[in-house]
């Protein structure tokens, strides 16, 4: 697949095909492409958090909210539910910042999960307090972003951005998800 198709087929997933697991060793190979990946000033602030077992799954997923602009979505349901997280961590002793290196690692991370058939979604939007409490993190570390991985068990589509539809993403009556997109000309200034 070339790098453009890549791109393209790597969407924000938010339902899986929860039977199909992932082993922890993929997730290590994952971190790895987020290791070589640039970081600002070449500090290397992240640390990284896996989970693989399903019951730690279960205990990651009660702690993160999926599709904030799906108002009558309720998130997946069993068996729709991602089989595979990366939490990515700021080390504060390192760096106090950590958006950008976060960003970074996130994207090369899942275009490396779709290259092998799998899809994930930055997740943002998490219980800080209570996840730092399931993982027992000590105080140097801060939940940054929350990385949901699984075999996707939905259809992402890009659409031109609608003035009147807006930049909300949608899903269809069929379940197809719609993710409005600005244009090159709208985007390119000068």
């Amino acid at each position: 697949m070339n790098f453009s198709d890549l791109v393209l087929k790597n969407r924000s997933y938010r339902r899986f095909d929860q039977s199909v697991r992932i082993p922890r060793e993929f997730l290590v190979s994952l971190v790895g492409l987020a290791r070589i990946s640039p970081s600002p000033a070449n500090l290397q602030a992240l640390k990284f958090w896996l989970v693989s077992d399903a019951e730690e799954c279960e205990q990651v997923f009660k702690n993160v909210k999926f599709g904030g602009y799906l108002k009558d979505w309720g998130g997946p349901i069993e068996g729709e539910r991602p089989s595979g997280y990366i939490i990515i961590l700021g080390d504060n002793e390192i760096k106090p910042i950590f958006e950008i290196d976060a960003g970074i690692a996130a994207q090369t991370m899942l275009l490396g999960a779709t290259e092998q058939g799998f899809g994930g979604c930055m997740v943002k939007a998490f219980k800080r307090e209570s996840l730092r409490e399931v993982l027992g993190l000590s105080e140097n570390l801060e939940i940054v972003l929350v990385i949901a991985l699984g075999k996707p068990a939905e259809i992402s589509l890009i659409e031109d951005f609608d003035e009147v539809k807006g930049i909300e993403y949608y899903r269809n009556v069929v379940g197809v998800h719609h993710v409005p997109k600005r244009t090159l000309d709208e985007l390119i200034v000068h």
